[in-house]
């Protein structure tokens, strides 16, 4: 290559000199100038054609075809993004129903369970207060049959010291007594009424 330039050269030069085209027309290329270039750009374009451009083609085949690749991959995971996060509004909307129902059950078995145990408390006072009413009238009565009992003995032992002769016939004294309580009955529901 090195021999076809020089020889490009050296007949350029003669070529000048007999023609003198330098000097005519100093910025027109010599013909042999312009016919070097055109071989030169031939071989250039030929390896150029046969094998810079198919492998720049095939590069850029294999870059199309990753970037093409790579964008469907990211619309793909966008969409199955976009899936899962419907999903999990989906699942968030279902649980927060299910607190909220889960809410309302556990508020509803409070207010049963409260009214229950108010029940059960009314039920277990009411027994409470009926069986103190029972005892305390069981009391009651005792104590107003000890209380005539009582107070019977002390009538009957008045009774005989004021007149002067012995009752200690049962009957008697049975009788005595009872008109006696009748009387003081009497007499106190009188006093009370009158009060009133």
């Amino acid at each position: 290559m090195n021999s076809l330039v020089q020889i490009a050269t050296a007949v350029e030069a003669e070529h000048e000199q007999a023609t003198g085209w330098g000097t005519k027309l100093p910025l027109i290329p010599h013909p042999s100038e312009v016919v070097v270039s055109l071989v030169f750009f031939a071989i250039v374009y030929f390896v150029m054609r046969k094998y810079v451009v198919p492998r720049l083609e095939a590069v850029y085949a294999e870059r199309t075809a990753e970037i093409e690749g790579g964008i469907e991959k990211a619309a793909q995971a966008q969409a199955e993004a976009a899936a899962a996060l419907d999903e999990y509004q989906a699942q968030l909307a279902e649980a927060r129903a299910e607190a909220g129902r889960i809410r309302e059950e556990a508020r509803v078995q409070g207010t049963q369970i409260v009214a229950e145990l108010r029940e059960q408390a009314q039920n277990e006072a009411a027994r409470i207060i009926a069986s103190a009413e029972a005892q305390i009238a069981a009391e009651r009565q005792q104590a107003v049959v000890q209380l005539r009992s009582d107070v019977g003995a002390l009538a009957t032992d008045l009774a005989s010291r004021i007149v002067g002769e012995s009752l200690q016939d049962s009957a008697r004294q049975s009788r005595v007594i009872d008109r006696f309580l009748d009387e003081l009955e009497q007499s106190d529901t009188a006093t009370t009424s009158r009060i009133s």
